[in-house]
């Protein structure tokens, strides 16, 4: 029987981990599955021809909110063009609603696939129905060896993801893991032999992202982790989600002693509101959190990324631009993210009570709450992108950090940014050539700048474009405003 593990990837440097975890049970059952990986730039008749070529038995898809809606697409397509094969959905997007997949799967997987896949395939191969929908039990994974990659299933460059736990001792209301309790983890030992596995691969792989919910919920474990990671052994990039307000003292002198770019953290914030975190059972000290945050970015040797979350409950626009001023000098990246109302979650279920209205259509982004308008929430969207753009890029170090320092805050930098952009430039700000983002970076700034500040601003806005754009900024950047 032929077998074929579907995955639809975010971008070009993205793999997928859970297709191959589905592999690898497959292949203790006597399967030997195939994998095709596209992603959501692909043309989709070119994507629906590779999948109608192999003409497999089964077609496993793996199902998430970035790429629920393509799935759907190629899947009906298919199923159009070969109505005798079966098509299994699965993956967090599938887990909850099923009846939303009835019309193009032949059955849904709700949970863990691994423990489910085998038998599945099992059954359509002796010819016997399978049902709708099929709720799989917690898997044993995490006592299996392994990274489940494999030479030649990757390209060089791409990200390689690893699971060492599964689980998440939080219970936030906007997040899948609160349907599951508990946290279930490989031993140190497993983990560091597991990565050692990386380093045997043939293509050159330069990140080894977790995907663990709450890397360091257990100190003592991810304290160890960390500390062995300092072998020259180990010669990747590792990122790591952490609560920042779980780290104790060792965890800092283990971390501060690593290699420079060897590990890098992404902190969850979301919010400087007390009542909003409350209100989204996300039990954390922000304070404390934005001073962890700030003593890991002042050691200076690893990449700290921290998000916050627009839309969630109490939060208003003049209390977002609180928690955007409270977390914006503590990191290297800060990433303004809006609230998505996934199916399964509580926040989904009470979204009436916060008077939150949400996209049906996948990622189901608020548009709105009793909180913040639309108006509002869109001129947050506009200085996120400013804010990738400007900040995160890092192409516009020197310059950005100087002039947002001489600004009433960093949110009032930004929102000034975004309006001058929206009065002056009839294309918005998501249309902007790099050398345009200079020139009206540099028009913002002489509107509020002194003359020695300027001077000093358009030097070091001279060394961030010779560094990143290979050539001389051309004198039509920085001419005067009217």
């Amino acid at each position: 029987m032929k077998i074929l593990l579907f995955a639809l990837n975010g971008s070009y440097s993205h793999t997928c981990l859970a297709v191959r975890c589905l592999r690898n049970a497959l292949q203790k059952n006597g399967y030997t599955p195939l994998i095709f990986e596209a992603n959501l730039r692909d043309r989709r008749d070119e994507v629906l021809q590779t999948l109608f070529e192999a003409r497999a038995d089964v077609y496993g898809f793996s199902c998430y909110i970035w790429n629920i809606g393509e799935m759907l697409a190629i899947a009906a397509d298919l199923k159009a063009l070969l109505p005798e094969t079966k098509i299994i959905f699965g993956g967090p997007e599938a887990s909850f609603d099923t009846e939303r997949f009835a019309s193009v799967a032949d059955t849904t997987v709700c949970g863990e696939g691994e423990s489910v896949i085998s038998e599945l395939c099992a059954k359509i191969e002796r010819g016997e129905t399978i049902p709708k929908t099929v709720v799989a039990p917690k898997a044993s994974v995490m006592a299996d060896e392994g990274i489940f990659y494999r030479d030649g299933d990757y390209k060089s460059g791409e990200m390689l993801y690893y699971e060492s736990s599964r689980g998440c001792p939080y219970n936030c209301s906007y997040c899948l893991s609160s349907a599951e309790q508990g946290v279930r983890a490989k031993s140190v030992e497993q983990t560091l032999c597991d990565l050692l596995e990386f380093e045997k691969l043939n293509e050159d792989i330069k990140v080894i992202k977790f995907v663990d919910r709450t890397f360091n919920c257990d100190r003592k474990r991810a304290n160890a982790i960390w500390r062995a990671l300092a072998d020259e052994r180990y010669t990747k990039k590792y990122h790591f989600e952490i609560c920042a307000s779980l780290l104790d003292e060792e965890s800092f002198e283990v971390l501060s002693g690593l290699p420079k770019g060897k590990v890098q953290l992404e902190i969850g914030l979301q919010s400087t509101n007390e009542k909003t975190l409350a209100e989204v059972s996300r039990h954390i000290d922000s304070k404390q959190v934005i001073a962890a945050t700030d003593r890991l970015h002042k050691m200076g040797n690893m990449h700290i990324h921290l998000d916050l979350i627009a839309g969630l409950p109490y939060e208003g626009y003049e209390s977002f631009k609180r928690s955007f001023n409270d977390a914006y000098f503590c990191c290297d990246m800060l990433q303004l993210g809006f609230l998505k109302l996934l199916h399964g979650t509580k926040l989904r279920e009470n979204a009436e009570k916060y008077g939150i209205v949400y996209s049906k259509n996948p990622p189901y982004t608020v548009l709105q709450t009793a909180d913040i308008s639309r108006e509002e929430l869109y001129k947050l969207s506009q200085i996120s992108d400013l804010l990738d753009r400007y900040y995160s890029s890092g192409k516009f170090a020197g310059c950005i950090e100087f002039a947002v320092k001489t600004a009433k805050s960093p949110f009032d930098f930004y929102e000034g940014l975004c309006d001058y952009i929206n009065q002056n430039d009839g294309r918005g700000v998501r249309k902007l050539s790099q050398t345009d983002a200079f020139r009206t970076l540099y028009g913002y700034v002489r509107s509020f700048m002194n003359e020695n500040d300027a001077e000093h601003f358009e030097n070091l806005m001279h060394i961030d474009f010779s560094t990143h754009e290979a050539r001389r900024m051309p004198l039509s950047v920085i001419s005067k405003p009217k």
